[in-house]
């Protein structure tokens, strides 16, 4: 006798883990969002800088 206690049942399946949490798992993601953001925000920035710069008159 196993002293009374239930009979153990397997594990379930596992659940699949969702994407969002793979993706943010990821530390090569997270790097390169990180470096990314910033250098694309500077990239506009920097634009819109140069877009306002009167032209030289002739």
């Amino acid at each position: 006798m196993d002293g009374g206690r239930a009979a153990a049942q397997p594990d379930p399946a596992p659940e699949p883990v969702p994407w969002i949490q793979r993706l943010l798992d990821d530390e090569f993601f997270l790097l390169g969002v990180g470096l990314m953001v910033p250098v694309l925000l500077y990239i506009v920035w920097g634009l819109m800088e140069l877009a306002q710069v009167p032209l030289f008159p002739r």
